[in-house]
């Protein structure tokens, strides 16, 4: 197995994990439980089990749809959802705004 591959691929997912709502909600369910353990090995597992299923996907899909698609359908996915948020956000404040304090 080439180190230099699972060192940069481990340090990839584990800074795009930090902070993401996936950790978020693992924070929420441990706060509400007094296992920690069980909620690490559950939370543990269903990430080796997402990881696993991209793993395979990638491979798939990658033999079928060359990879700069791939990037760029994943960058378009991203950047719509990043327009909604920020299309949502905006809408938010305009009602906030027309609304009175009590």
């Amino acid at each position: 197995m080439p180190f230099a591959l699972l060192a940069s691929t481990f340090a990839t997912v584990f800074l795009a994990e930090l902070g993401d709502k996936t950790q978020l909600a693992i924070v929420s369910i441990s706060g509400t439980s007094n296992r920690p353990g069980a909620v690490f090995a559950g939370s543990a597992t269903a990430l080796v089990l997402a990881s696993l299923v991209g793993a395979a996907a990638g491979g798939s899909l990658s033999s079928v749809i060359p990879t700069d698609g791939l990037q760029l359908a994943a960058a378009a996915g991203f950047l719509i959802i990043g327009g909604r948020l920020i299309l949502r956000s905006g809408a938010g404040r305009g009602a906030d705004a027309d609304t009175p304090a009590p």
